[in-house]
């Protein structure tokens, strides 16, 4: 409990941090919401003078914040100029299809990784070894951007595949297992891109824990006593490294969510990647600052369950903790 408390702790603070320096960030970024509408004839200066009033854009910062810390308490996280609506609101849908997004590739690419990344281990030297690597330098040389656009590409020749979205334009008419079966198809191709650019890091981080443990003493002294290879490299090796690859989950979480912004707008996902570009296009300094937010609040989430998992493994973290 202790170990707990003392991480929320810290991701409070930390969420306390990131709250300050995107609100100053985003605050004291050059132009405003209402710039636009002061080039639009039809509007009176008058009329931008009464918004900005009703925004409170002419209030000093620290007030800013006060009043946004204020909205917070109330469950709204601000309000968004250019929607006209609390910030809250508009955040949980996109924040719901970015988890949906996300879970699903980050449990694919590490149950991809890990036999990959052992039995890589295990044929260290060897051609098979060989070719892994050179795979996995290769994918790791190509941008994101590139990758989402390539598959976009694949699935435009093909047709196997939809080319942006979520949903077909008749999900709500589909059955309960059509709609599974659309969300599935939809989801393919944005998944597929975060799995292939998080995919190489994964393995190499395997195959290098293994390595190390493969050559431990008390695995050779197993290897000499008859173990079999297969029992003894995915049971007690993995096992032995599983403390760097537990830490390196949350490390990975957070390399997905920056993935997922570039692959969402890319493939026309609507998460929390094209609300964030659209706010930051229109300057919504509340709807910015949720998004940031939301998404930091993930990645302490992401290494929460990392660090209870440590906890669960490892009787050392434990016994740091009396």
């Amino acid at each position: 409990m202790r170990y707990l408390s003392r991480r929320l702790a810290h991701g409070f603070l930390v969420l306390a941090g990131v709250s300050v320096l995107s609100f100053v960030f985003v605050a004291l970024a050059p132009g405003e919401f209402l710039n636009e509408m002061r080039l639009d004839p039809r509007i009176s200066p008058e009329m931008v003078a009464a918004l900005r009033d009703r925004y409170g854009l002419d209030q000093p910062l620290p007030l800013k914040y006060l009043h946004w810390l204020q909205s917070v308490v109330r469950g709204e996280l601000g309000f968004s100029f250019a929607y006209d609506r609390p910030v809250a609101a508009l955040l949980w849908p996109r924040a719901r299809n970015t988890l949906l997004l996300t879970v699903p590739a980050t449990l694919a690419a590490w149950l991809i990784a890990v036999p990959i990344g052992a039995w890589s281990a295990s044929q260290r030297g060897r051609w098979p070894d060989r070719v892994c690597a050179g795979t996995t330098t290769a994918l790791l040389t190509v941008p994101e951007l590139l990758l989402a656009l390539g598959l976009l590409v694949v699935a435009v020749r093909t047709g196997y595949f939809p080319i942006g979205g979520m949903r077909s334009a008749a999900f709500a008419e589909l059955r309960e297992w059509a709609k599974v079966k659309d969300l599935a198809v939809h989801l393919f191709l944005p998944a597929s891109a975060l799995i292939l650019v998080n995919l190489p890091v994964l393995i190499r981080h395997v195959r290098s824990s293994l390595i190390d443990v493969l050559a431990a003493p008390f695995i050779q002294g197993a290897h000499a006593r008859g173990v079999p290879p297969r029992r003894l490299l995915f049971r007690d090796a993995l096992r032995a490294a599983s403390n760097p690859l537990i830490s390196l989950l949350g490390l990975s979480i957070a390399g997905l969510l920056s993935t997922s912004l570039v692959v969402e707008a890319v493939m026309s996902w609507p998460g929390l990647g094209p609300l964030l570009l659209e706010a930051i296009a229109a300057r919504d300094l509340h709807l910015v600052i949720g998004a940031v937010m939301c998404s930091t609040l993930f990645l302490l989430a992401g290494n929460l369950v990392a660090d209870a998992l440590l906890y669960l493994s490892d009787p050392r973290v434990r016994a740091d903790q009396v």
